[in-house]
Formats: C-alpha cells, sequence, structure tokens
C-alpha cells in the first residue's frame, strides 16, 4: 500500500511533467502538435514502441578519460556537507560518504487530511505544492538559508558549517496553518547512493559509521538533560530519525553536541561571513548574491558518473531521471560561475563536452541512463565559454582538455548542417541508439528543437527535408554563432601551438563570413533569415538577427544601422523591457508564449557581447541596465530567477512555463555585471 503522502506526492509531480510538456526538447510529436501554434510539423504517426530490457541506453562508450588536473578539480567539488541531493533542497548530504540528514514536515490533524512532505523543490507549481523561497546560498554550501511554506505552516531553514560539522537549524515562523495541530519536524539519517555505511539510534543520538569515520548526529528536538522518549511516526523512513513538533526551533548538529544558542552562533558566523562576502563586490552585490544562490542550490551531486553539475533546475532534473544537461543552457551556467567559483564553471564546461556523442556533437540534451538526443545538438556555444574562461583564469590544462571535443563538434557542423555553405538546423533521425519515445527524432520538429528556441516563429514556414535531415532555411543566427565558435576555436589552437587547425578554423570562419554577408539586406538594413527551397528572405526579426555582431561579420556601418533602425525602435525591440524574442510588430509577439514574444537572458546575453564588438558604449550600457532592472524586479520582490519574462509586463510569473529558478535567467544581471568590471581596449 503506497503512503497516501507518497500517493499525492506522485499526483503532484504527475501534474508538474504534464505542465512541463511545454518545453518541447524530447517530447512526443503528438504533444508537440498541440503545442508549436502556428507551425505545421508532419509529424509521423506515432505507434506503440516495443519494450526494452533496461532503462539505459544501449550501446554507450564510457565517457571519455578525464585529465588529472580535471579528476582534482571534481574531487575538491565534491567534500564536505551541501545540499548535494537532486530530490530535495532541505537534505544535507556529506560527501564522499553519502551521509545524508533529510528533513521532513508532517502535517496532523484530527481528521483524515495529514500528510508528510518529505522531500522540498523550488519552484514546483502543482496545486497544494510546497513554496520554497530560496534564500543565500554560499558556493561551497558552507551557509544556506531558505523559507518553506505548505499546509498553511512557515518554517526557515538554516544550515552552517561548523568546521568539518554541519549544524541545522529548523524556526517556524507565523502562519496560516489549516489544523490546530502543530506539524512535527522530523530529521532522518541514511546513506545515500548505496554507498556503505550504517545508521543506528542509541539514545538520543544516532550513530553513523562510514567506511571513512564514526560521526555521531545530535539533536536539540528534547530539552538539555531530559530522558529520550520513545518516539513513534507512522511514516516509514529509510533511517532512524528525530522528530519534535515545531513549535519552537530545534536544531542538528553533527560531532559533537550543541545547544540551540551554539547552533544559532555557528549559523550567524556563517551567514555573517556570506554577507560580507557580498559586500566586498560593491554595486554588484545584488547580482553576484543572485547568481551565487542560483548556482548553489541548482548544483547536485550525480552519482551515475560520481560528478558535481549544475542542470538547470532540480524539478527538471528530478523529471528527467536524476539529471539534464541542456547544451548551451550548462554552458552558459559554467561562464557565471566564473564570478566566484572556477572549479564549478570548469566542472559544467567539461561535463556538457563528455556527453559528446559517438557522431562528435554535444547533445540538445543528455539525462538520466545515458539518454540524449542522439539526433540533434544545440546552439555552437562551447568555445566562446571555454576561451572566456580560459582568459579570465590562464589554465593551460583545462583548454587541452575542451580543445578537442569542441573541434570535433565544429567539424561536425560544417559536415551535417550545411547546405550550399549555408548552416541551417536539422535532425538526424537515423543516429543509433534511438531514444523510441522521442516522436521528434528525424522530424521538422527535432530540427527545429536543434535551435534551442523550440517554438520560435521564425521557423512556421521552413521546410524539412526528410532526405537531408534539415531544414531548408539559412540561419542568420546559427552562422553567426558558428562564426564565432571558429573564431574561438583558432584562438585556442594559436595558444596550443596547433597551427595547422588554427589555419583550418580560420579559413573556416571566413567562407561562412563571405556567405553570411549575402544575407545582408540593404532595403531592411539587417542580415535576413533565407527560405533555401523558395529563395526568399524571412522579415520575421528576432534578437538572432543581431548575432552577425557577436561574430564580428558586421561592418561598423551595418552594425550602427541594425541597432538604429532595429535595436533601438520601439516598434520593433526597445521597450521599458528589452529583448523580446520576436518584434513587437510581429503578429506572434502577441502570444507572450515561450519563445514566441518573451524575453530570454542568453538572448539579452549574446547580443551584449555583440555590441561589446563595436563603438557603441551608450547603447551598450543602457542595454546592460534594463536586462538588470527586468532582472532584479522579481529577484528582489521574489527570489525568482525565471526562465523567461513576459515582455509586456516584464514578469515571469504570468505563465506556468517559466520555471522560477532557472539559472540562465540570471544572464539578464550577469550583463550589468561585465558592463561594471569592463575593461575597454
Amino acid at each position: 500500500m503506497v503512503p497516501a503522502a507518497n500517493r499525492a506526492a506522485t499526483a503532484m509531480r504527475l501534474e508538474e511533467s504534464l505542465n512541463r510538456v511545454r518545453r518541447l526538447r524530447g517530447v512526443a510529436c503528438g504533444a508537440v502538435a498541440v503545442l508549436l501554434a502556428g507551425m505545421e510539423l508532419h509529424c509521423s504517426a506515432q505507434t506503440r514502441t516495443p519494450a526494452v530490457d533496461s532503462r539505459n541506453a544501449p550501446g554507450q562508450a564510457s565517457p571519455p578519460a578525464e585529465s588529472a588536473e580535471y579528476r582534482q578539480v571534481q574531487q575538491r567539488l565534491a567534500q564536505g556537507w551541501n545540499t548535494w541531493d537532486v530530490h530535495s533542497v532541505i537534505t544535507q548530504v556529506l560527501l564522499p560518504e553519502g551521509l545524508a540528514i533529510h528533513a521532513g514536515l508532517k502535517h496532523n490533524t484530527t481528521e483524515g487530511s495529514d500528510a508528510f512532505l518529505q522531500d522540498a523543490l523550488i519552484g514546483r507549481l502543482s496545486p497544494g505544492a510546497e513554496q520554497v523561497t530560496p534564500g543565500p546560498h554560499s558556493w561551497d554550501g558552507s551557509y544556506t538559508d531558505l523559507r518553506v511554506t505548505w499546509h498553511g505552516h512557515e518554517w526557515r531553514m538554516q544550515s552552517a558549517h561548523a568546521g568539518s560539522d554541519v549544524v541545522i537549524l529548523a524556526t517556524p515562523l507565523p502562519g496560516n496553518r489549516d489544523s490546530v495541530l502543530p506539524p512535527t519536524i522530523i530529521f532522518t539519517v541514511d546513506f545515500l547512493w548505496n554507498r556503505s555505511g550504517t545508521t543506528m539510534r542509541r539514545g538520543d543520538f544516532i550513530e553513523t559509521q562510514s567506511s571513512a569515520a564514526k560521526i555521531p548526529v545530535f539533536c536539540t528536538c528534547a530539552p538539555a538533560g531530559s530522558q529520550p522518549t520513545p518516539e513513534r511516526i507512522d511514516i516509514p523512513l529509510g533511517g532512524p530519525w528525530f522528530s519534535a513538533d515545531l513549535t519552537r526551533p530545534v536544531g542538528v548538529s553533527t560531532g559533537k553536541r550543541r545547544t540551540l544558542a551554539e547552533i544559532q552562533t555557528a549559523i550567524d558566523g556563517q551567514r555573517q561571513a556570506y554577507e560580507n562576502s557580498i559586500q566586498t563586490t560593491g554595486r554588484n552585490g545584488p547580482i553576484v548574491d543572485a547568481i551565487e544562490t542560483t548556482l548553489g542550490w541548482d548544483t547536485i551531486y550525480e552519482p551515475g558518473r560520481e560528478r558535481v553539475v549544475s542542470p538547470v533546475s532540480r524539478v527538471w532534473s528530478v523529471e528527467w531521471g536524476g539529471y539534464v544537461i541542456f547544451d548551451w543552457d550548462n554552458f552558459f551556467a559554467a561562464t557565471m560561475a566564473g564570478i566566484g567559483d572556477r572549479d564549478l564553471a570548469y566542472a559544467n564546461a567539461m561535463e556538457t563536452l563528455r556527453e559528446e556523442t559517438a557522431e562528435g556533437f554535444v547533445p540538445n540534451y543528455a539525462r538520466g541512463g545515458d539518454w540524449k538526443s542522439f539526433d540533434r545538438s544545440e546552439p555552437p556555444v562551447g568555445a566562446i565559454t571555454v576561451l572566456g574562461l580560459y582568459r579570465k583564469f590562464n589554465d593551460r590544462w583545462f583548454l587541452e582538455d575542451a580543445f578537442e571535443p569542441l573541434l570535433r563538434w565544429n567539424r561536425w557542423w560544417a559536415v551535417h548542417r550545411d547546405i550550399d555553405s549555408f548552416l541551417a538546423w536539422g535532425s538526424d533521425g537515423e543516429n543509433q541508439p534511438g531514444n523510441l519515445d522521442d516522436g521528434s527524432r528525424g522530424t521538422r520538429a527535432g530540427a527545429i528543437l536543434e535551435s534551442g528556441l523550440d517554438n520560435s516563429p521564425m521557423y512556421d514556414t521552413a521546410t524539412y527535408d526528410a532526405q537531408k535531415h534539415e531544414l531548408e532555411y539559412a540561419d542568420v543566427g546559427l552562422m553567426s554563432l558558428y562564426i564565432a565558435d571558429c573564431d574561438a576555436l583558432a584562438e585556442m589552437a594559436q595558444a596550443l601551438g596547433k597551427a595547422e587547425i588554427e589555419k583550418e578554423l580560420k579559413d573556416r570562419a571566413v567562407r561562412y563570413r563571405a556567405k553570411l554577408a549575402t544575407l545582408w539586406s540593404d532595403q531592411e538594413g539587417i542580415f535576413l533569415n533565407k527560405d533555401l527551397q523558395t529563395g526568399q528572405s524571412s522579415t520575421r526579426l528576432s534578437p538572432t538577427n543581431f548575432y552577425p555582431m557577436l561574430a564580428h561579420a558586421a561592418t561598423p556601418e551595418q552594425a550602427h544601422m541594425m541597432i538604429e533602425r532595429h535595436l533601438m525602435n520601439p516598434t520593433e525591440f526597445w521597450s521599458q523591457w528589452v529583448i523580446p524574442s520576436i518584434e513587437r510588430i510581429d503578429p506572434a509577439f502577441h502570444d507572450q508564449d515561450y519563445w514566441r514574444g518573451r524575453i530570454w537572458g542568453p538572448m539579452n546575453y549574446l547580443i551584449y557581447l555583440g555590441l561589446c564588438n563595436y563603438d557603441e558604449p551608450a547603447v551598450r550600457q543602457e542595454f546592460a541596465q534594463k536586462s538588470y532592472a527586468l532582472f532584479l524586479r522579481e529577484w528582489s520582490e521574489h527570489r525568482h530567477v525565471h526562465e523567461n519574462y513576459n515582455a509586456v509586463t516584464g514578469t515571469g510569473d504570468d505563465v506556468r512555463n517559466s520555471d522560477r529558478f532557472y539559472h540562465w535567467g540570471a544572464l539578464l544581471g550577469y550583463i550589468e555585471y561585465l558592463e561594471t568590471n569592463r575593461i575597454e581596449k
């Protein structure tokens, strides 16, 4: 018999999964057809797929060997107490032992509506789900702070390092609970991920023994000096536990017995240390806090490959089998982590590259069970990410580790996505192993998903060539990003002394830059996408039409014209909130549905990088300030870091398909961080 609380949690997660179908990566074609408004998908009929005898992708080779330097990066990251468990932000785990202290809350009533909150995640939207307001989370987990609301109960969870120990404090807050009975806080102690160890309740403490050490765990559940009374809670828990009515603060500590006052002192000390570190960044404080906090809560330990990584959000990762690494999403996470945690920056870049497929491309997604988008990639931003980190930290080993997979990926685009020297998105559905649950592979929908702009109106009329597996559509954005990729790799090749490869990359950049130049329209004053079947240019404009500035492919005169006629034009892109994913006069703008009109951090970031290549300081500064203002609005009010934002109202909470804690939303603030710290060339 499944406990009622677990059934309720399962139902909530199921509803979340259904709601999340709006994110079209890897969704069955029938569902995509419903969601892609205005798009003709030409999906084949779905048939029942045969059952297989393993949950893991077949025929997958082991990931490439790690360098000694990168193995040390992962070893340094995977140490100590932190919120490593993807399933709950209120669980503390000690690495490498895997010892876990889970916090849960039991809702008590005098009749039939008890419930148990075993896991808590940031951003759940299902009716009745817990609402988590994330407070600070330091890079190393030395201080964490959040608030939870559930069933009318409100409480604060804080943790702090005390040397090699951890202390945890649960504090009830004024709420509007829907029962007369107080809730019960329950701390369960066990070992995760099949790690060896034992846990045993011994009187008023829990004794744990791992292969490395014996660690006692204590609780202030009962007054000091009182005799422990037997605790009986009718919940199937996975290890010994402490419990107490949450009517007053309750603390847990490891290593030695601590009073509430001692626990509070340890927490206050680490909180002050965190606040001091933020204050040292001056006017950048709010965005530094936001990036450190967001990546802190989103960073997990992934036991399948024994690695630390920062997937987009825990809600996404839980639904994708324990983790999901999206290509450009995680490269951007690496870039942002570079402001405060070099090891985490390297980990996010390298783990994304280490998911490269046998064909030589970084997949659109990689998820639990070694399943990936074996048919399609995503925008090539890896080389500019790696080069940026190398320029910042100057670690040659990192450049050496990243160069070969980046080079294979760069060559792959030219072989598999080239149509007469134009680049187009595609989906190679015959690649093996085939992800049989992914109805978009080898289809027009799959090709559009490769763009990362899942339902962009740019592709509403684009035709898919089923024989060549490509959209017959010359894409300004893809070509620009690819040229920037060639340029960055060429600089890396030069640094590594690879002269022949440097020449190869420079020659490739020249060829595609010349082809991109043919997409310039004097009449429109901007680079235009081109339908390669009809030969007609598309006048539907999105931020990707400005990406030639990122690739140094626009002349100064062309860049100025694009900025003046289009970027700064309030009827197209400029307004209080910038920059919409389709121009404001486009009929699809009014949809405000995902990539149909909403504002996205990665688009603003890539445009900002392009503006940095031209002498347009006033525009660049105002663009950065507007981006930051959009970000700060919901960060300051709700501690939300949205996946996307409404381009009319500037909110992210107007729809259910904008994750509230999706780390690339912080790129909107990171732009201002770059501008504030900009060193003129």
